[in-house]
């Protein structure tokens, strides 16, 4: 897996303070993507166990919330294997701390990938920019849908988060 950055002290990506790795690889391919340098899933920098350890650091502090998996995307099929480990290893290490995950693939064809137990919030859905809308809370358009996964998956209905 490819990552274009690690962003600190973030606010703007999910629920309190986050760490956001920035993954590489998506094929959505929306309309005005806020980040389309991400899309190529050969671009950004390979991701080792010299960035994992600059998050597992990040996730140390207590004033940090949890990590936001975003890109590109973190579901992309390129990604889904090494995310899915990360992701593993975050709820082992720091079972407090909260894993979201924006991705533009539907809930409907991705609940049942091995990494859903381990994330807390999913954002789903490709933007859409006929619907976007600047005041939407953790979303740019109103098709997108926060998503409490472990309640949606043991309820086996979608459970929407209250932002």
């Amino acid at each position: 897996m490819n990552y274009h950055n690690i962003t600190k002290d973030d606010m703007l990506n999910g629920d309190g303070l986050r760490v956001v790795l920035w993954v590489a690889g998506c094929n959505h391919g929306c309309k005005n993507c806020h980040n389309p340098i991400t899309w190529d899933a050969k671009g950004g920098l390979p991701f080792t166990e010299k960035e994992e350890e600059e998050i597992f650091t990040e996730l140390s502090y207590s004033y940090i919330d949890g990590i936001t998996f975003s890109g590109g995307d973190p579901l992309f099929p390129e990604n889904r294997s090494a995310i899915t480990i990360l992701a593993k290893k975050i709820k082992q290490k720091f079972p407090q701390k909260t894993i979201w995950c924006y991705t533009g693939y539907l809930w409907e064809d991705v609940r049942d990938l091995e990494i859903m137990p381990y994330i807390d919030i999913l954002v789903d859905g490709p933007f859409i920019q006929a619907q976007a809308d600047s005041k939407l809370h953790w979303k740019g358009s109103a098709n997108q849908r926060v998503i409490e996964v472990n309640a949606s998956l043991s309820m086996k209905k979608i459970v929407l988060h209250d932002s």
